[in-house]
């Protein structure tokens, strides 16, 4: 059956990553068929609206979506796009990637992050002038859900699992994440342990070949992944999986850098590596691996582009990861 990609290249380097990855897609599986919309800086210019419905209902119609990035409009194009495909865990894995200059050579783990509520419900409230407030909101029925997710990403791996928390403060709200997520582990037969948020970000600093998958509500996803990346170079080689229980959104988390936008030297491998959780998300392991195996092989042989010190373009990268894959088919 052929499965529909919905590609969304958005602004800045995402014009020049997306179709790169896109590539990548077509040369590991010819039967996708790809379709292209628009969104965010540019779509708002032109048409007041950062993400008109038509991209909205490709990918919530399309069985994944490959998503470059989006400037000052973020907010208003990826959170809309999450719960267009009603995703509940955002998954990134930070991994120190063979050709790059990693603090910590040995990193490998992965966040698994609440993606619905928290902090970034959206509750906040001006009370009084100079007064605000921020609701945050914890269910037992997220927090179960991000909890499983986990736990079964972990055991399909063979991993362990530390439950990120600060329910020693917010004694309710953590205090219902940590309960629900321990009452999950005790379904599966997965080494766990929990750790408060802020000592878990100074053991990350000094240890993180000691941990496996994380799980972690909202805000505490975003800064601990954010945090991992500076062990391994930045953000520039991280992918991301927004998932839902029938589709998904794939992107890199570099952002826009409008600093090289246009240039056509723009890191392909954060795109081409979301390309592979995208291929494994639909069940392409395989193709993923393939994938994942040819970025790997790039960057430890080159060419590479001017992040990584080399004076690559992004078509070089890309024909190199394109010649891989072509040979690990022979």
């Amino acid at each position: 059956m052929t499965e529909t990609i919905a590609v969304v290249p958005g602004d800045g380097i995402g014009r020049e990553v997306t179709p790169a990855a896109r590539e990548v897609l077509a040369a590991v599986d010819p039967d996708f068929e790809f379709e292209t919309a628009e969104a965010g800086d540019e779509v708002a210019e032109e048409t007041g609206e950062p993400l008109p419905d038509a991209t909205r209902d490709l990918v919530a119609s399309a069985d994944a979506t490959l998503f470059g990035a989006a400037g000052e409009t973020a907010a208003d194009v990826i959170l809309p796009l999450r719960r267009a495909v009603e995703s509940f865990a955002n998954v990134r894995p930070v991994r120190a990637y063979p050709g790059t200059d990693a603090l910590h050579p040995d990193t490998d783990l992965v966040f698994v992050r609440e993606n619905t509520e928290g902090v970034y419900a959206g509750h906040e409230t001006e009370i009084a002038p100079g007064v605000t407030t921020l609701t945050r909101v914890v269910t037992e029925a997220a927090s179960e859900e991000i909890a499983r997710y986990g736990f079964e990403y972990a055991a399909d791996r063979e991993k362990s699992v530390t439950i990120a928390h600060k329910a020693n403060v917010m004694r309710t709200t953590d205090g219902l994440f940590l309960e629900t997520a321990e009452a999950v582990a005790d379904e599966f037969d997965v080494p766990y342990d929990d750790a408060l948020m802020d000592a878990l970000a100074m053991h990350l600093v000094q240890r993180p070949e000691e941990y496996d998958v994380v799980v972690c509500p909202n805000l505490a996803g975003d800064v601990l992944s954010d945090l991992a990346a500076g062990l391994v170079g930045g953000l520039g080689l991280l992918p991301s999986a927004n998932v839902g229980p029938e589709r998904g959104v794939f992107e890199p988390v570099h952002g826009t850098a409008p600093d090289i936008a246009g240039d056509g030297v723009a890191n392909p491998s954060a795109a081409m590596l979301s390309a592979a959780l995208l291929l494994e998300y639909l069940g392409h392991d395989r193709a993923g691996e393939r994938v994942r195996s040819a970025v790997e092989q790039t960057l430890s042989t080159g060419p590479h582009t001017p992040d990584l010190g080399g004076s690559a373009t992004t078509r070089d990268v890309t024909d190199a990861v394109l010649a891989s894959l072509a040979d690990s088919e022979k």
